[in-house]
């Protein structure tokens, strides 16, 4: 009697055995005939494999239903293993049954269509089924476990923060403003200001939640809701604080290279773990090299996205660019004794022109200098009347940074626009699907 086939994943299908009767269940991602042979690329959510179809040999009902199965619809078969050199990977199922289990309408994404990105995203609930897609969701769910495994073996606590808070952390020009109950509060930008309250009871703390920022910015690195892997740990400097953000990027890349090699060939990408430490390279260090190229800026803005691709492009592992001015850093930020408007801060910056990956630094301690500081910047005390109470109640020195988790990803997978590193991306134009 012969023995029922074994369901198996695809990827699984290119561990077993020639000869062995399996069962797999997917989506039609292409299909092509010639002459007698039908032949269809499968997909599920662990990879492609190729099926084919003979008139003569392959059962006619399963050749029926194959030859009549659309692009993208859902399917079910049964089918020998095979080797065969002219196969994807070197492997097809040589088919025995075939059912189809929903069939799909005619596929929407035409090659003429897909050349328009912006169509692309209309269609998105559509277009994340293409391998690009896919393999950059699975790195970026690399990304997120590597973070966790990071964080545990060094001792974090995990923790969550409010989605809706009364405060600016990065600024009160990017905050969305939400009715609640008759009040006014925003989405959160950060976590920071609550994982420094919870310091003084887990002392090293992390999160990963979304975040919300309403820059008006359209530029390939941001996006208006993004995910932030953020931590603060207490009795800790800047110089801890860089090396931390270091150590877990070279983590995570060598995660990704471990376990996902096959996503990286499909989009084209060689990456290799950059060594530690990163080189660190100084705001005024930037500002001078940027003016001996064209790009100049004022002592005190913020580094233009000009400047910092230029630096970007210069190197080939990730860096830190060190010691902001004050007046393009938040209140929070500590300043070194002997430079009152120099912060103890940097951005960490992926290469090859990608930009920003992460800010961090350390922050005041002290309840008379964050007071002062707050006033300084005639801003409101009241709207930091318990973050100010930290410091009335044993806040030692401590630092943290903010590390976002599609510009990570979209450097690992090399896109040209962050919005391919999310799911279903929200930018300034774009709240659907």
């Amino acid at each position: 009697m012969e023995s029922a086939p074994k369901r198996l994943r695809i990827k699984q299908v290119f561990s077993s055995d020639p000869g062995d009767s399996v069962e797999i269940k997917g989506w039609v991602a292409n299909k092509s005939s010639m002459g007698n042979l039908i032949f269809a690329t499968i997909r599920d959510g662990t990879g492609y494999v190729q099926v084919s179809a003979k008139k003569g040999t392959t059962p006619p009902d399963a050749m029926a239903a194959l030859d009549s199965a659309t692009k993208e619809s859902a399917v079910a078969v049964v089918g020998v293993v095979r080797n065969d050199a002219r196969a994807p990977d070197g492997r097809e199922l040589s088919v025995r049954e075939f059912r189809v289990v929903s069939a799909a309408e005619v596929w929407p994404i035409t090659k003429t269509a897909a050349a328009s990105a912006t169509y692309l995203y209309d269609v998105r609930h559509l277009s994340i089924r293409s391998r690009r897609t896919t393999a950059t969701m699975k790195i970026r769910s690399e990304v997120v476990g590597a973070t966790f495994d990071y964080f545990r073996e060094k001792g974090f606590t995990l923790i969550s923060a409010p989605s809706f808070v009364q405060a600016a952390v990065e600024g009160g020009s990017t905050l969305f403003p939400v009715e609640y109950f008759g009040k006014k509060v925003y989405l959160s930008q950060s976590a920071q200001f609550y994982e420094e309250a919870a310091l003084a009871s887990l002392e090293k703390v992390w999160i990963y939640q979304p975040a919300f920022r309403a820059e008006k910015s359209r530029t390939a690195k941001h996006l208006t809701e993004f995910w932030m892997i953020e931590a603060e740990q207490a009795f800790a400097e800047q110089s801890d604080n860089m090396k931390l953000q270091e150590n877990l990027l070279a983590f995570i890349v060598k995660r990704v290279v471990e376990n996902r090699p096959y996503e990286l060939r499909a989009l084209g990408r060689d990456i290799a773990v950059p060594p530690v430490p990163f080189e660190r390279v100084t705001y005024d260090e930037v500002r001078d090299q940027a003016a001996k190229q064209g790009v100049s800026f004022e002592w005190g803005e913020d580094i233009p996205t000009d400047a910092e691709k230029l630096m970007s492009m210069a190197h080939q592992n990730p860096f830190f660019i060190t010691d902001y001015p004050l007046s393009a850093r938040s209140f929070y930020h500590m300043t070194y004794p002997d430079r009152p408007g120099v912060t103890r801060s940097a951005d960490l910056i992926a290469p090859a022109g990608f930009g920003e990956l992460a800010t961090g630094g350390q922050r005041i301690a002290s309840y008379d200098v964050l007071m002062e500081r707050i006033r300084s910047q005639s801003l409101p005390p009241e709207a930091f009347g318990w973050y100010l109470d930290l410091r009335r109640y044993g806040m030692p020195e401590h630092a943290g940074f903010g590390m976002g988790v599609e510009r990570v990803t979209r450097w690992l997978c090399g896109l040209k626009h962050i919005r391919g590193a999310s799911l279903f991306p929200r930018t300034m134009t774009r709240v659907s699907p």
